[in-house]
């Protein structure tokens, strides 16, 4: 018995994906399935929407002069890696069902590489957010003094962590020299990588909450004392709306990747026995809706990134109907005053008012 265990103990790289999901258990489907097609079609079309509702996140910020801030900078990097994440879910779902068996093993390491690198980016990102909001909110700033390069060099890192956490499964860190340690929901990765990346996340995840908690109220308690000042009031209330659109961002962050985490965590604490494989794909789609969710945050919540994406919108209205505009030196029409009814608009309608808007954009 001890020689037969120790058998399975050596490494051997001879073995292809099939022979591993065949160890767990894990069945791969042999012929395409009207379910496989559903699940592939509405997957394509989700990350479709979530590529381009980030990259529409990420050229407002480009644009509007007004977002050119450390935090709006930060927020655009959570962008980016909520839309490498809709990239990731592209090369998931193009490599998914019967086409898993033809994979390599280095093709399957790259699909779940991709995948780790999108959660640990997005969850540096909201690491980076916290210390930046934690930084500004002590003076009651709207904005914090950090540096651009401070702020390039924190995104540079956080990217940099991400892809070497992403790398560790298919280097140094896998169940291929120990096939009692591999997972059932990933076949070729180790359990007890996957209880440290859980456990990892879900610690920060409770990090994140509690300094946001803090933030919320250190600023409670501050407006107390500035409700006298008009001027200092209505900063406190924008910083205020601002935490509690980050906190909307954190929340949803937390309420989609939890139950994906917890997964990882029982087939990685109990194996076979945590029936892991009967929630994957659940909680995998959970995961991937949370990239698409910022964007309806932002535009729901603030008034300016919404009118800048409008903006952009009907600007490209306006050249896909052979009217081309200059993107420099533009102006952007205001708010329609307080009591006056807001008007449904067409498309055409919209690009006619796109030259009366009153922000200023490079």
């Amino acid at each position: 018995m001890t020689t037969e265990s120790s058998a399975w103990n050596t490494c051997d790289y001879s073995h292809n994906v099939t022979f591993y999901y065949n160890w767990v258990g894990k069945t791969i489907s042999v012929v395409w399935t009207t379910r496989d097609f559903v699940v592939i079609g509405l997957g394509l079309m989700v990350c479709l929407i979530v590529i381009l509702a980030n990259l529409l996140v990420m050229v407002a910020i480009f644009m509007n002069q007004r977002f050119h801030f450390p935090i709006y900078y930060l927020l655009g990097n959570m962008a980016a890696a909520d839309l490498f994440a809709g990239l990731a879910y592209v090369n998931l779902m193009l490599n998914t069902g019967p086409w898993t068996s033809m994979l390599t093993k280095k093709q399957w390491y790259i699909r779940g590489a991709l995948i780790d690198i999108s959660l640990t980016a997005s969850v540096a990102n909201l690491l980076a957010v916290a210390v930046e909001r934690h930084q500004t909110i002590i003076t009651i700033q709207l904005h914090s003094t950090m540096t651009k390069r401070r702020v390039m060099l924190l995104i540079v890192g956080t990217w940099a962590v991400s892809i070497i956490m992403g790398l560790v499964p298919s280097t140094i860190w896998n169940c291929e020299c120990d096939l009692d340690d591999c997972s059932t929901v990933a076949p070729l990765y180790s359990r007890r990588f996957l209880i440290f990346w859980a456990v990892l996340n879900l610690l920060t995840f409770c990090i994140m909450v509690a300094v946001y908690t803090r933030i919320f109220i250190y600023v409670r308690y501050q407006i107390r004392y500035t409700s006298r000042h008009t001027s200092e009031m209505r900063n406190s209330q924008t910083v205020v709306k601002l935490m509690k659109t980050i906190s909307m961002v954190l929340g949803a962050f937390v309420i989609c990747w939890t139950p994906g985490l917890v997964i990882l965590l029982l087939d990685g604490l109990l194996g076979k026995a945590s029936h892991a494989n009967t929630y994957e794909k659940f909680c995998l789609v959970i995961a991937e809706c949370n990239s698409m969710i910022n964007p309806i945050i932002y535009t729901l919540r603030d008034d300016e990134m919404r009118r800048t994406f409008k903006w952009i919108l009907c600007c490209l209205c306006r050249r896909s109907a052979g009217q081309p505009r200059k993107l420099s030196s533009v102006e952007i029409a205001s708010p329609q005053p307080k009591g006056q009814k807001q008007k449904s608009t067409t498309c055409g309608q919209l690009c006619e008012q796109c030259v009366k808007l009153t922000c200023i954009y490079t």
